[in-house]
């Protein structure tokens, strides 16, 4: 399947450059421009979507978005607007502009408007997504193996982190969740701060207590430090003890309802997208959130 591809139009260079990187991450193809001008000359680039900055110096986004009409009637673009701009952002619907975001854009409603417009380009019927058109793809999610230790699991969440940049027009929140990996290549299960959390607990606070210790509370002294040397102890456990079993795994081409079933049903709050026997992506809460949004907005 080929990538989409996006024409991301800014005259902030850094604005441009993150989010290219952000959606370029997310499995998207980016090229960039830096007015209205050199947009319209990267058209023929054959772009699948315009990401069109509204204000800009030169030839503003109203200007470069009825350019792009002219000459690409049928090319969806994607309006970036300021906080409070209702007035602008109508207009831009008025002339042919697909949707519209305020600025700050969360990137992941940013790659479901995009999603969005490529499925309805050209004006044919909006179909209901499957999960392969709104889920991460696993290149571009954090990954561990297996035997690992929980110092090397938390030091990879620390570089995907610190990966992330964001911008007073941008908001990416990544993902708090790694995942692991078996010898053979398999996926084994996935390691989350719910997971680290559980670790950190002795298991004598779960043990039962006599009946006549129902109500006995710990005393301050005894909690004092805990947390910390337990943290210490589990830094050096392989991730395999501390994991969470591996996801459900559904077909890329399943409907969003059976991923919102799996979910449910297990109580998971992520699913793992499979084609051809081989995880090709995952599907989170998040992601489903983004498209009950969509649907209420498009309603």
């Amino acid at each position: 399947m080929s990538k989409i591809r996006i024409l991301m139009v800014d005259d902030e260079e850094r604005f441009r450059t993150i989010t290219s990187k952000i959606l370029e991450r997310k499995g998207f193809e980016t090229i960039v421009a830096e007015s209205g001008e050199l947009a319209l000359e990267k058209l023929c680039e054959a772009p699948d979507v315009v990401i069109l900055d509204m204000k800009m110096g030169g030839m503003d986004g109203h200007e470069t978005l009825r350019e792009i009409k002219k000459s690409h009637p049928d090319l969806p673009v994607i309006m970036l607007t300021g906080h409070g701009a209702m007035p602008s952002a109508q207009q831009a619907l008025e002339e042919g502009a697909f949707d519209y975001l305020a600025k700050p854009c969360d990137i992941d409603l940013l790659a479901a408007k995009v999603q969005d417009a490529v499925l309805c380009r050209g004006g044919s019927p909006r179909r209901e997504k499957v999960v392969r058109d709104i889920m991460i793809p696993v290149d571009s999610y954090t990954s561990i193996s297996e035997d690992s230790t929980v110092r090397e699991a938390i030091a990879e969440l620390e570089t995907m982190q610190r990966s992330l940049q964001a911008t007073e027009r941008l908001m990416d929140t990544g993902h708090r969740s790694l995942l692991v990996f078996g010898k053979s290549g398999e996926l084994a299960g996935i390691l989350s701060p719910r997971d680290l959390i559980r670790a950190t607990r002795p298991a004598y606070l779960s043990a039962p207590r006599p009946s006549t210790a129902d109500t006995l509370q710990y005393s301050t002294m005894f909690w004092e430090g805990l947390f910390t040397s337990r943290v210490r102890e589990i830094m050096h456990l392989e991730v395999a003890e501390v994991m969470s079993s591996s996801p459900p795994q559904i077909d890329a081409d399943t409907n969003l309802m059976e991923a919102a079933d799996a979910m449910s049903n297990e109580r998971r709050r992520r699913v793992a997208v499979m084609e051809n026997g081989r995880i090709i992506g995952v599907v989170r809460e998040q992601e489903l959130f983004y498209e009950i949004a969509s649907i209420i907005s498009n309603s």
